[in-house]
């Protein structure tokens, strides 16, 4: 399994276009800071991939990689779908950017498909232009694709809803927020990716347990940030991410497991984004990777 990062930012980027804390100007002065938002391109088999996440970001971060080009043909293209966590508009605002396709698979859950066919309307904007294939996503392993030796199952991480969701009906459980977990049946190694996580659940400590790589939710770097910014109401974790550092924070969680395991999703806020700031050596020491934009897991 080949696992491309697209990005890792959390919504906005970094820098966010109408922002200018430390970290966004920071992005501008040093372009080596900046992040697109967080996503991956996964290796379903031979010039075939999917996108977890379509963000606003998606063009660029398919032309930022050869692989993801189209070709030989005029319109083939090996981008074979889109795999989202949630329903959040920085993991979905990208589906529109695919509409040039004659058709886009996407693999959601039953309360993240509602969300985007209800609230956002997102069938009656785009099937004029493209048809649009559901396939669903739950707890079970499934084979992400007919010839591909990757299984994907979902682990519930949030009940939380996108804004423009609050109203609608639908049940109140951890299908709105889930991470990915991704094995390549051939050598049995797995990846679980989680963008964004609410709470440290037993049956997500399993799953953390039994995957070969964990990438999670690196939002903020502590509860309080986004109080001590200027730029928010609410802690970290009443916005749904458990921040890094603190007593409940997932740092610790993530040295004591034995895979590898790297930070993405950051905020323009989080002192990570500075590459010189003292927060990265306290994570080296617990064996703890910030994920960078670009880079490749092979597993």
């Amino acid at each position: 399994m080949r696992v491309r990062v697209l990005g890792t930012a959390a919504g906005g980027g970094v820098p966010q276009w109408n922002c200018a804390c430390p970290g966004c100007s920071g992005a501008r002065a040093h372009p080596g800071w900046r992040r697109r938002h967080a996503s991956l391109a996964v290796q379903a088999a031979e010039g075939r991939w999917y996108l977890v996440n379509a963000t606003p970001d998606l063009g660029d971060q398919v032309e930022d990689h050869p692989e993801l080009h189209p070709g030989p043909e005029p319109r083939r293209t090996p981008l074979a779908g889109v795999i989202l966590t949630d329903a959040e508009l920085d993991h979905t605002l990208g589906i529109a950017r695919l509409r040039e396709a004659d058709g886009i698979e996407i693999v959601a859950t039953a309360q993240v498909r509602h969300a985007l066919l209800t609230g956002l309307h997102l069938g009656e904007v785009l099937t004029p232009y493209a048809r649009l294939d559901w396939r669903p996503l739950g707890p079970e392993d499934r084979p992400l694709a007919e010839d591909s030796p990757l299984v994907i199952g979902a682990v519930p991480v949030s009940a939380k809803r996108p804004r423009y969701a609050a109203g609608l009906d639908a049940p109140d459980d951890g299908g709105w927020v889930v991470a990915l977990r991704l094995t390549d049946r051939t050598t049995g190694r797995s990846l679980l990716y989680a963008p964004a996580l609410a709470a440290w659940s037993d049956t997500f400590q399993r799953a953390a347990e039994s995957a070969d790589h964990v990438i999670v939710d690196g939002t903020f770097w502590s509860d309080d940030e986004p109080l001590s910014s200027g730029f928010g109401s609410r802690t970290a974790t009443a916005m749904g991410h458990l921040p890094i550092d603190g007593p409940d924070g997932t740092a610790r969680r993530l040295a004591a497991l034995e895979g590898r395991t790297l930070y993405t999703h950051l905020n323009n806020t989080n002192p990570l984004n500075d590459p010189a700031a003292p927060h990265h050596t306290e994570l080296r020491k617990l064996g703890v990777e910030v994920a960078a934009d670009g880079m490749v897991i092979d597993l």
